[in-house]
């Protein structure tokens, strides 16, 4: 039987008599319902990251926003809500999902470097929480249509303080080649201008560096710069007292050190200590990636002739979850029903999409026979958010899970889904 795997403590699924489950619920029993392949999310997990996080600002003046596009269902979206969070969108669609969960618009920030007019005036109307504004352009864009709109806009500056974040590059956004935000220079010229605009209120300071950052020394960098910003602000007669600290806390896909938490916020609150500063935290992975995976069943096995690979093809694929060929992302992949005996064997864990690029993963050693069901680890976050219809294929259905319960949070996209919105 498999030795398998090494950190399962780390995710939201543990064996018992050899059977995979999540929290009190078999997977099986889900896959029996449902089929494959299927994305599954763990309740209790979402609940102890957000009071991980409850507890290392437990000294500040806080309130988390929830990165919607992390994952967007609105039964995580509702779940979140009841913890007390607000949410972070990036896009009209994201304020209509929330609105949709019964969110507070007054608890939503907009961030985003492309913020069309349509999602503008949706979020004007709507009366969220603040625009984190990203360009000159996007400023005036925005005081136009709340002068139209008769209202006031809240806005914060995103500001990027050009730190490391010592990350993939494709989910760096603190540096200064980075499309995200404006440098120090640039973002004092647009204090200015949106303390003189009488349609805009200045509400705080934004910055995200990046996702999936490895030690708290990035985020506690970008908090100074921030500060000293405020500083100068200050000094022009502009007062903050509201940040926005972004997100980006890494979570374990592998072997990767676990975030210190604990003393991220210890620093944050030396930091804040005496500035009476609200802050604003945007997790989104940190909440829900390990939170969830996705169920697959193997279809066939082409083993291994001469110097070839053995490849076992399996009915989920990159149009279900693209990190591993977007970004060479690790996922664990274990058996749903560990007990198999046989040979161990180096496998490509391959979807059916007519691409060379649609893996799951490469080279892992397993115990597979056709038929066999096999759980994805740490799907929660960017799995099927990501998910898209390509060679014609539905997406995923989702379900929560809740101590020994489980409902269908998302039914699996048909054929007609797709067509209905087509025209021949």
């Amino acid at each position: 039987m498999e030795e398998f795997p090494k950190t399962l403590s780390d995710f939201s699924v543990s064996y018992r008599d050899e059977s995979l489950f999540m929290e009190d619920v078999s997977l099986e029993r889900i896959v029996d319902a449902v089929g494959t392949p299927a994305y599954v999310y763990s309740q209790a997990h979402i609940q102890a990251q957000y009071k991980k996080l409850a507890e290392a600002l437990k000294a500040v003046d806080y309130r988390v926003h929830y990165a919607v596009k992390a994952n967007s269902n609105l039964a995580l979206l509702k779940l979140l809500g009841n913890l007390g969070a607000g949410y972070d969108i990036v896009s009209g669609g994201e304020l209509s999902r929330v609105l949709s969960a019964q969110g507070d618009p007054g608890s939503v920030i907009f961030s985003g470097v492309g913020k069309a007019t349509h999602e503008l005036d949706l979020a004007l109307k709507a009366g969220i929480e603040c625009f984190n504004v990203e360009s000159a352009g996007e400023l005036d864009r925005l005081a136009e249509r709340a002068a139209l709109l008769s209202v006031v806009a809240p806005v914060a500056i995103r500001f990027n303080p050009n730190v490391d974040a010592k990350t993939h590059p494709y989910i760096s956004t603190g540096l200064k080649e980075n499309k995200f935000g404006v440098l120090k220079d640039q973002a004092l010229a647009l204090y200015r201008r949106a303390a003189e605009s009488e349609h805009l209120r200045v509400y705080g300071i934004a910055c995200h560096i990046g996702s999936q950052i490895a030690e708290p020394t990035p985020l506690i960098q970008a908090l100074e710069e921030m500060l000293s910003l405020r500083r100068e602000l200050a000094q022009q007669g502009i007062e903050i007292d509201h940040l926005d600290l972004g997100g980006g806390f890494g979570v374990r896909y592998r072997d990767e050190p676990e975030f210190d938490v604990g003393l991220w916020g210890r620093e944050v609150a030396r930091l804040l200590n005496g500035t009476g500063l609200r802050i604003s935290i945007e997790p989104g992975r940190f909440l829900t990636a390990n939170a969830g995976i996705l169920l697959s069943r193997v279809e066939y096995l082409k083993e291994a002739v001469e110097d070839a690979k053995s490849f076992a093809v399996v009915d989920a694929a990159m149009n279900d979850l693209i990190r591993p060929a977007l970004y060479g992302a690790w996922h664990e992949v274990v058996p749903v029903c560990n007990d198999l005996q046989g040979d161990r064997l180096p496998w490509d864990i391959v979807g059916p999409i007519c691409e060379s690029g649609d893996f799951i993963a490469k080279q892992r050693t397993l115990t597979l026979k056709q038929g066999k069901l096999l759980a994805i680890l740490s799907s929660g976050a960017y799995g099927a958010t990501l998910a898209s219809n390509y060679n014609t294929r539905g997406r995923a259905p989702e379900v929560l899970v809740h101590k020994d319960n489980w409902r269908l949070v998302r039914r699996r996209e048909n054929l007609q889904d797709q067509l209905i919105t087509e025209l021949p």
